[in-house]
């Protein structure tokens, strides 16, 4: 009998201690907070110093990513899908000529324009992707029909024209992708070919639009578009609508949009790495960007970067190049806008 005491006593007294320490655990105070919704872009990482643009041009870059990250901001204050918020951002960015995307798309060899895009859903794991088009006015547009109305991932050339018709997808010549700025610095990567160290100049600066956003009702989505690398041959596709590459989304741990040199983002499925190292070694998405983008990207030797966003409406612009286009934008009325390594201006 006073065995079964002493026994109920050191089981009383165990839970007590147990109860103690659980209420003098740290709070949630200590958990990110929880945004509602959040918004974040980039413009294409490169080699980008300060000086290296006109006052006015650097302002024109500024101003539109202000633009597009605001606008997609205030489609999901408005209630919309992060999908809808992802598309429609980045159709503001692809109709600029600022950008290597859609109408300021830049040249392949043979002068002309190919287009490729992707977009994912995190909450279904549902994503589209088009390759090689060239006269899709938005292709990431085109890419969301092919996520949402048909019953494949990846569409290219001619079949994803075709397609886009089906849907109604709006159509230009290929005049419409000329820009004066692009054409030349194709003249310029042809005259360089010979002098590969050249091809990291400013003419061959990567560039790519890409967008991640969480939505009110806690889902998140990635998209990216490009006209890939001036003087591209082969029918050269990089990672853009390589899913898991160029674009990834899992509402369980995050949504990565990158741009860089494509051949290495795909040979590291660099988008996927993120959201792998988050969801099954629990790294923070901090973590998990920098150890990609500065250490096993760097490893295979390449260059370049990625917006991230986790479920908290948390951000990452990860990049080893010396700038990157980007803005971010969220539920608290926070709106961030940079190109260089060290920017952190807010508007």
């Amino acid at each position: 009998m006073r065995f079964s005491l002493w026994i109920g006593m050191v089981i009383f007294m165990f839970i007590s201690c147990q109860s103690d320490q659980k209420e003098t655990q740290p709070t949630s105070s200590t958990q990110p907070e929880q945004h509602e919704y959040a918004i974040a872009i980039h413009g294409g990482a490169g080699y980008m110093k300060p000086g290296m643009f006109s006052d006015s041009l650097e302002k024109a870059y500024q101003d539109k990513l202000k633009e597009a990250v605001t606008h997609g901001n205030q489609r999901l204050a408005d209630g919309e899908t992060a999908v809808t918020a992802v598309k429609e951002t980045l159709m503001t960015l692809e109709d600029s000529p600022l950008f290597n995307a859609g109408k300021g798309a830049v040249f392949t060899h043979d002068e002309t324009n190919e287009l490729d895009a992707s977009i994912m859903d995190g909450n279904t794991l549902n994503a589209g992707a088009v390759a090689g088009v060239k006269h899709v006015k938005n292709p990431i547009s085109l890419a969301e029909q092919v996520m949402l109305n048909s019953k494949h991932v990846m569409l290219s050339g001619n079949g994803a024209e075709k397609f886009a018709r089906q849907q109604n997808i709006e159509m230009k010549k290929a005049d419409y992708f000329y820009t004066e700025k692009r054409f030349q610095s194709l003249q310029n990567a042809k005259s360089a070919e010979k002098d590969q160290a050249s091809l990291l100049s400013e003419d061959y600066k990567f560039g790519t639009v890409g967008c991640v956003a969480l939505d009110q009702k806690g889902h998140l989505a990635a998209g990216t578009s490009t006209g890939g690398m001036t003087n591209k041959e082969y029918g050269r596709i990089g990672d853009s609508p390589i899913i898991g590459a160029g674009s990834y989304a899992n509402d369980k741990t995050c949504a990565v949009s990158s741009t860089g040199h494509g051949e290495y983002f795909i040979r590291g499925v660099v988008a996927y790495d993120i959201s792998a190292l988050m969801e099954y070694q629990s790294l923070d998405l901090a973590d998990a960007t920098e150890k990609v983008i500065q250490q096993k990207l760097k490893e295979l030797g390449g260059n370049g970067g990625v917006v991230a966003l986790d479920h908290y409406g948390d951000v990452s612009f990860e990049f080893n190049t010396s700038g990157m286009f980007r803005a971010y934008a969220n539920d608290q009325d926070e709106l961030e806008v940079g190109i260089y390594q060290m920017d952190n201006q807010s508007n």
